[in-house]
């Protein structure tokens, strides 16, 4: 049985269906049919103002965002697909707080709907610091059908593990 170390909080029968495809040869298909494009964000700054116009739409009065980039030391073993933080500095007599976004590299060659899910995901932690009920509500919110988009990058991290294993 294959271990689908990025599935594991979904339904065994979810899981089934995914070795199927597997066993199949097919789960390429399966991706290649949903999710056809690969998005032209290539530069951190191309990222930045990506990040900027959905935070436009969705988030306006969350904090400003300082940077955000592509990150090609985010490790994919401990889950990290996006990462934000915020770092605090002392300048002059005050502390200044800067909020960070960071994509793991490897989705500079995704699908455009895998680089906003992600960017969704992080975003909404500037206003629901956990995954809870009204971070998933927000996030549905910003992209309708998040959950499904969720799963199929799981999936597509599924994919890519097999394909270095080969």
């Amino acid at each position: 049985m294959t271990a689908l170390k990025y599935l594991q909080a979904y339904p065994a029968s979810l899981q089934d269906q995914v070795r199927q495809l597997i066993a199949k040869d097919q789960l390429s298909d399966y991706l290649s049919q949903r999710y056809p494009e690969r998005h032209g964000v290539q530069s951190d700054k191309a990222l930045y103002s990506y990040a900027q116009a959905l935070k436009q739409d969705h988030l306006r009065n969350a904090p400003a965002i300082d940077k955000v980039l592509f990150d090609n030391r985010l490790d994919l073993t401990h889950r990290a697909l996006g990462l934000h933080t915020t770092i605090s500095r002392v300048q002059g007599g005050n502390l200044k707080s800067k909020k960070e976004i960071r994509i793991a590299s490897l989705f500079k060659d995704a699908a455009p709907e895998f680089l906003r899910m992600i960017v969704v995901h992080e975003l909404a932690h500037f206003k629901e610091s956990d995954h809870n009920k009204a971070f998933y509500k927000l996030c549905e919110h910003m992209l309708p059908g998040y959950h499904q988009v969720e799963f199929d990058l799981r999936v597509y991290l599924t994919w890519r593990d097999l394909q270095v294993k080969t």
